[in-house]
């Protein structure tokens, strides 16, 4: 099968995410410089869902592979960036709990899609809701990783992690309502008797 330039893309950001995990799990350049690498890997795979959803839109290059492997590539992604984190950073406190609501979220509304394919053959497309989580993550995951060097050296910042807070909950809560808005869309149309 040949891929088209948007699917290629999101293979490329599949490809990524070991490498911001690398430099999460091992500061080799020292934590601070460590972590800014692994943020700027994590954003530069993270546009590519960007740019790859544009130009399957512009150029008409939407495919079912492509409306199935850029979620999943965007799972990978998160999911890379959560076990990291979840292994290395433990000061965060909730964090455990926030990471397992994504988790379970996201392999929920993945075997929803997989069963709504199986019974109709029809691939679930990211809805704009789903967007938005995927937006509230990478928002979180940048901050958990840059709050600490960017403003580390300031006391309320480093005792309390505010702005890791605040995302983790918008995170939180865009993952759960995303997560409901897709069960009660496409939930009562799979085939129970499968």
């Amino acid at each position: 099968m040949k891929m088209n330039l948007p699917n290629k893309l999101s293979i490329f950001r599949i490809i990524l995410v070991p490498f911001f995990m690398f430099f999460i799990a091992c500061p080799v350049l020292g934590e601070g410089i460590s972590r800014i690498v692994a943020a700027a890997i994590f954003v530069i795979a993270s546009l590519t869902d960007m740019i790859d959803g544009m130009i399957a839109r512009k150029y008409n290059l939407i495919t079912n592979f492509g409306k199935f492997i850029d979620p999943l590539a965007d799972k990978f992604l998160v999911f890379g960036a959560l076990i990291t984190m979840l292994a290395r950073y433990t000061y965060l406190k909730g964090f455990v709990i926030v990471a397992t609501v994504v988790f379970f979220r996201e392999l929920a509304v993945t075997s929803m899609r997989l069963l709504v394919v199986k019974g109709s053959g029809k691939v679930i497309a990211a809805s704009w809701l789903g967007k938005v989580k995927t937006v509230s993550q990478i928002v979180c995951i940048v901050t958990l990783l840059t709050e600490p060097v960017i403003f580390g050296k300031i006391p309320f910042f480093e005792a309390y992690h505010p702005l890791s807070y605040i995302t983790m909950t918008v995170m939180t809560v865009m993952t759960l309502w995303s997560g409901i808005d897709y069960l009660s869309a496409y939930l009562p149309g799979i085939d129970s008797n499968d």
